[in-house]
């Protein structure tokens, strides 16, 4: 199989995975298990794994890392602004609405990184950019009204934890940028995951929960944390080193589609024709910024 062809087929499936991570999580909270709890295990739990794989690929590399506190310290403190608050506001947004609108709410993101990036080099967006900006606006008004201006078409807690979703989301993309390209995305994420799993631990105590895991909570939690986290992230992270990281951004937006199809199929969840054109409208604005960004890749090649 030819590189190419390859790398497009680990990212599209991780983005699936991905999708379908989120529809475990859906089923999980309506058994009973509480978000706190699900994102304390799946953090120390993945966490563990990742890290153990960067272990063994990056060696030496990995312990030079290890012997850095003030990197480590500011690892933790990254992932308690974006990994810790985007898994939990992910998880609340989703138990709230359901896990194809937590999805596509929480990939806002690349419209709000846009806009930290023209605050933060004073510069104004293009027109494509401002075009993105305003479909994935508009997507948000149909999906949360209905275009009903004076009333809601989701809970307003659900809507809350959504935007904070995209913007620890973010946060998550912007705040370890100087320490991926130092240590790499599988280490800083992978023991950032780790690190926050085993201190949440105390607090959401998993040991005193009853578990009472059937076969398809087993499933669901292979689902959210072996499928949707371990194995997407190797994945992705794969497909992403053979074709590159903006034509694997654009390939990964298939996630809040596959969420969308998992949630419907598997959960039941209702969707409106203004749900699915708020959401058409909101990954345009996304796919736009992500084609922009591989045409001035390729133009540069």
């Amino acid at each position: 199989m030819k590189k190419e062809v390859k790398g497009i087929l680990y990212v599209l499936m991780a983005g699936i995975a991905w999708g379908l991570s989120g529809t475990c999580g859906q089923y999980l909270m309506a058994q009973g298990f509480p978000p706190f709890l699900l994102t304390s295990v799946r953090m120390g739990i993945a966490g563990f794994c990742l890290t153990c794989i960067a272990f063994f690929t990056m060696g030496n590399q990995f312990l030079q890392l290890l012997k850095q506190p003030k990197v480590i310290l500011a690892i933790v403190l990254f992932s308690t602004i974006g990994l810790l608050l985007n898994q939990f506001s992910y998880l609340l947004a989703i138990r709230e609405t359901n896990a194809g609108t937590a999805t596509v709410l929480q990939y806002l993101c690349p419209i709000l990184v846009l806009i930290h990036t023209c605050l933060k080099h004073r510069t104004a967006p293009t027109n494509i950019e401002m075009f993105s900006m305003l479909s994935a606006v508009l997507g948000t008004f149909l999906m949360a009204t209905h275009g009903q201006v004076t009333q809601l078409a989701v809970t307003p807690s659900g809507l809350f934890w959504g935007l904070v979703a995209a913007v620890s989301y973010a946060a998550y993309i912007i705040l370890p940028i100087q320490f991926i390209q130092r240590w790499g995305s599988l280490a800083v994420n992978g023991l950032g995951m780790f690190l926050i799993g085993i201190c949440l631990m105390p607090i959401s105590r998993p040991l005193s929960f009853n578990w009472n895991i059937e076969l398809m909570t087993l499933f669901a939690l292979i689902g959210m944390i072996g499928i949707g986290t371990i194995v997407t992230y190797t994945l992705f992270l794969a497909g992403a080193s053979l074709i590159g990281p903006v034509k694997a951004s654009l390939l990964a937006s298939i996630e809040p589609v596959s969420a969308v199809f998992f949630a419907f199929a598997l959960m039941g969840s209702r969707f409106y024709p203004l749900d699915l054109l708020g959401m058409a409208f909101i990954l345009f604005g996304v796919l736009l910024i992500s084609y922009r960004d591989l045409k001035e890749v390729r133009s540069k090649d």
